[in-house]
């Protein structure tokens, strides 16, 4: 190992001032015993959090390992986590909660499992201790990222993960002020893959999500990273079409077998779906070249590159 090397914390903090002094215990410990040879710091950044939060972090910013970060207010923890991927200086960065349900001590083992060929490992737990309100968000989460974003099935996505540098270099170019974590890395590779871990009961308080930033947050990742909503309209139109063609030899073979039936509701009807279908289309058609101008400001690379010939990960 070399000294230099340094492992950087990003950790979002919320109503949790009777736990973020035992998380940052737990990763010194961790640190002692298992990465001695690295350096380390930890960035705390609070949340605007209605607690006692700051003054219990602004006894331990004296800490040489310890940076603190406040936000004017409330942003999510997805933007409080972008505040502090811009102040790290780790090759390798740890995002992880500030109340001890994730399980530092089992950090070795996602940072073992970065290497060559992995270039982000998420924690799964064997067990969750979330409440059902936070699991059933989970699903939804994970059912819009494998819809959505393209995320295999089998890659389970938590808020406890690591990364390398340059993975991070390229998360940080994303200046929406929507920031989804799931969907900036998935554009950024593909080299990623699940450790499982113990996932601990909370210590103390409850969860900070509610229904409000959960759709919030899913709100953010079905708009920001993907363009098949707008799709959607032109799978409509097809269905719109097929309908109109099926009813319109519908029109015509009871007309033929039944001459006195009247044409004039049919074709009426015929008349919406082929121009309902028509509209529909020429919507989606339109959402196409609105979405591909979106992804074209939005910041998507082109290409990322892994590694160059001196084994240097960065974008060309």
């Amino acid at each position: 190992m070399n000294m230099k090397d340094k492992i950087s914390f990003v950790i979002p903090c919320y109503k949790s001032q009777d736990t973020i002094l035992f998380v940052l215990e737990q990763i010194k410990k961790v640190m002692i015993k298992d990465f001695n040879d690295y350096d380390y710091e930890v960035v705390l950044v609070n949340d605007g959090s209605p607690d006692q939060l700051h003054s219990v972090i602004m006894n331990k910013v004296h800490d040489d390992n310890v940076k603190y970060i406040e936000l004017a207010k409330n942003f999510g923890q997805h933007n409080a986590v972008m505040a502090g991927l811009h102040s790290v200086t780790g090759s390798i960065i740890v995002c992880l909660d500030d109340d001890n349900q994730s399980p530092v001590e089992e950090l070795p083992k996602l940072i073992h499992a970065l290497n060559s060929d992995v270039d982000v490992v998420y924690a799964k737990y064997a067990s969750k201790k979330h409440s059902l309100f936070r699991n059933f968000g989970s699903k939804i989460n994970d059912y819009m990222l494998v819809k959505l974003l393209g995320k295999p099935k089998n890659l389970y996505i938590s808020s406890f993960f690591v990364m390398k540098s340059y993975v991070k270099d390229e998360i940080i170019k994303y200046q929406n002020p929507y920031p989804y974590l799931g969907g900036l890395i998935l554009r950024v590779t593909n080299k990623i893959v699940n450790v499982e871990t113990n996932h601990h009961q909370r210590m103390a308080g409850t969860s900070g999500y509610d229904i409000k930033k959960l759709l919030k947050l899913w709100v953010n990742g079905l708009t920001n990273f993907s363009i098949r909503p707008l799709r959607f309209s032109i799978l409509c139109s097809f269905i719109l079409i097929f309908c109109a063609f099926v009813f319109g030899i519908y029109v015509i073979v009871n007309k033929f077998l039944n001459p006195l039936t009247p044409l004039g509701w049919s074709s009426t009807i015929l008349v919406i779906l082929a121009v309902g279908s028509i509209l529909t289309l020429l919507l989606g058609i339109i959402g196409e070249y609105l979405g591909r101008i979106y992804i074209s400001i939005n910041n998507i690379p082109q290409y990322v590159i892994r590694r160059n010939s001196h084994d240097k990960e960065k974008k060309r």
